[in-house]
């Protein structure tokens, strides 16, 4: 009888969601504006973050646990 009752309470709370409307999230509101530099005659590039540090230290990291690797494969013969 108490597996029942889990069961029910279980299948409220989930399904309560859809049959209360009060429930539901927001609609959604209007986007913001567009940065500063957008419309002076064509679109401007977003700013974004330098990817350069980060593929150079990706690299680096893979190059010393290949050589790590590697060194440990010859020793072991």
């Amino acid at each position: 009888m108490k597996a029942l009752r889990r069961l029910c309470l279980l299948m409220l709370f989930l399904l309560g969601g859809f049959f209360i409307p009060g429930m539901s999230g927001d609609p959604p509101s209007d986007p913001p504006p567009p940065p500063g530099g957008h419309g002076e005659g064509t679109n401007q590039p977003p700013a974004g973050a330098p990817i350069e540090g980060g593929w150079g230290i990706l690299i680096v990291l893979g190059s010393v646990f290949a050589g790590v690797r590697y060194y440990r494969t010859r020793a072991e013969h």
